[in-house]
């Protein structure tokens, strides 16, 4: 019988589990707070269970767990880890401090299927959707393994969240739950290039969880040309799907653009990136865009981000500028991994 990773299972689906094994569902709870309070991933190391217990769920289960491989720190405080996961594929984690805020960048795919034009992720393909043990080992990693307090966590790292849907959807209510990790819902925000069922499906997830959309150019034209999933879903269904998720309760987007030198940067794109944030009456994040060796795109000027952000609150848009981080560490995600992979 093959053995399962309990990382993998809701509470109830273990519980049930359990009760295959002629075993008290309530053992299930206490084995999450092993795993998810304590971060213990010995079956061995948890003394308030029987050691004839403990020995019937190695024979059942296991703990799964990914290899961190190289660990960057930036002189900004930003920390990077290289993991390889049980196949050999490699993904990142980035941890991002700004002042008493530490948010954790999360990696969702090994690659990326769509590939943006500016983006590291995707220039050595797409290997493999991450299981939900592999999306919550790394939080867990970094928690306990390297004991950081995090007070935010953002699916914008390896991957496209949406194309790892219900992966994803999963492991974000395991980071929700009293019983598992008991992250608040408004610290966890997931952000998507566009994929339209997605963010559907998001939308009954029944958690305030925020949703950020890449948006990175305004207009159609611009889209096709730097991000590709903008060829199956078009700009004009993005936003339409934006305004169904925004409708009746008062959900909140956020809009990620990031500015390319000379590419997406002018007054007309300030202008058409204004009408969208007030359609969709959205707050839009700018992200100066960092080198990567071998893309074209070339980084902003600081004073042409002011500017930019000075046109946007001109017409009334709520902005902020995102500062990059970690240049000297290549926290760009999917830089390091590309490094050992290509």
């Amino acid at each position: 019988m093959d053995k399962k990773d309990i990382k993998n299972l809701a509470l109830e689906e273990f519980k049930q589990e359990l009760e295959k094994i002629s075993e008290p569902s309530y053992r299930a709870e206490q084995i999450f707070s092993w795993i998810y309070k304590k971060g213990i991933e010995d079956f061995d190391a948890m003394d308030n269970l029987p050691k004839s217990f403990r020995n019937k769920l190695a024979q059942s289960f296991y703990i799964g767990a990914i290899k961190p491989l190289k660990r960057l720190k930036s002189i900004d405080g930003t920390e990077k880890v290289l993991f390889e996961l049980s196949d050999g594929n490699l993904i990142e984690t980035v941890l991002i401090c700004s002042g008493k805020r530490k948010t954790a960048c999360l990696s969702t795919q090994a690659g990326c299927k769509y590939a943006c034009a500016f983006c590291a992720s995707g220039m050595n393909g797409f290997k493999r959707n991450l299981s939900v043990s592999e999306i919550l080992s790394q939080i867990l990693y970094l928690a306990y393994s390297l004991k950081h307090g995090m007070t935010n966590f953002v699916f914008m790292g390896m991957g496209e969240p949406f194309d790892n849907y219900e992966n994803v959807s999963r492991a974000v209510r395991m980071m929700n739950s009293p019983k598992a990790m008991g992250i608040a819902a408004r610290r966890i925000t997931v952000s998507t290039s566009g994929i339209i069922p997605g963010i559907e499906k998001f939308k009954e997830l029944g958690l305030q969880v925020n949703l950020s959309i890449s948006l990175h150019a305004a207009n159609s034209g611009l889209r096709d040309k730097l991000m590709s999933v903008n060829k199956k879903y078009s700009l004009e269904e993005l936003l339409k799907a934006c305004e169904n998720y925004i409708s009746n309760d008062g959900r909140m987007l956020t809009l990620e653009y990031m500015v390319l030198k000379d590419i997406n940067d002018s007054q007309k794109d300030i202008d058409d990136l204004a009408k969208i944030a007030r359609r969709l009456k959205a707050k839009v994040n700018i992200i100066p865009y960092s080198n990567i060796p071998g893309l074209e795109f070339k980084s902003p000027l600081k004073k042409d981000i002011e500017i930019f952000k000075s046109n946007l609150l001109k017409k009334g848009i709520n902005v902020i500028v995102r500062e990059s981080k970690g240049k000297d560490i290549m926290a760009a995600c999917g830089q390091l991994a590309g490094t050992l992979t290509s």
